[in-house]
């Protein structure tokens, strides 16, 4: 990875212990940044998740790129030039950005626990908007943005009640401010809204 992702950066570094596990990609590659919500109460349990493995062959799991705090603070825990897994079907040519937001924490497929109310603070969206620019400098042929939800459309059953089905994700969820990402970026929709 070039020193540029790494050294004098506004963001944190704080990579996996399995980077090296993940598939290399060239950055001209990457076109979309997916917006991803934790749906854990805090980053802490974000990293706990992110180091399990899932994938055995590669000893490798699922993250985003990018994680940012509910205070603001970015981290970059997969450089750009690595496919994360963190979007079913469209990791090769994305990036992910995972921001601290509980979401449906614990019950996430609970039939009565799907909607969240819970808004994005004002300092977490103003870093994502930071990062974003920064991005779109460093990363020449990123020029969408999609929700997760948007990209992955399946279906699970409830786990209160499997005669029933629920979105296996939804994340950013409802209150994410889509219009002032929209209005503070160079960004355009991947996916018709």
């Amino acid at each position: 990875m070039q020193d540029d992702w790494l050294d004098n950066t506004p963001w944190t570094v704080n990579l996996l212990p399995y980077i090296q596990g993940l598939q290399a990609r060239g950055l001209i590659e990457v076109n979309v940044v997916v917006i991803h919500a934790t749906e854990l109460p805090t980053l802490a349990e974000a990293r706990r998740y992110a180091e399990m493995i899932h994938y055995p062959a590669t000893q490798t799991g699922n993250s985003g790129h990018f994680y940012i705090d509910t205070d603001g603070q970015v981290a970059c825990w997969v450089t750009p030039d690595r496919v994360a897994h963190h979007v079913k079907g469209h990791n090769h040519a994305s990036l992910g950005i995972e921001l601290v937001h509980p979401g449906r924490y614990p019950n996430w497929y609970a039939t009565d626990h799907q909607d969240w109310s819970t808004p994005y603070p004002d300092v977490q969206i103003e870093a994502l908007i930071n990062l974003l620019d920064q991005l779109q400098v460093r990363l020449p042929r990123l020029h969408h943005i999609a929700g997760h939800d948007e990209l992955d459309l399946d279906r699970v059953p409830a786990s209160d009640d499997p005669t029933q089905t629920v979105r296996r994700k939804l994340d950013p969820g409802p209150t994410f401010p889509w219009e002032t990402v929209y209005a503070r970026t160079r960004l355009t929709a991947y996916v018709r809204r």
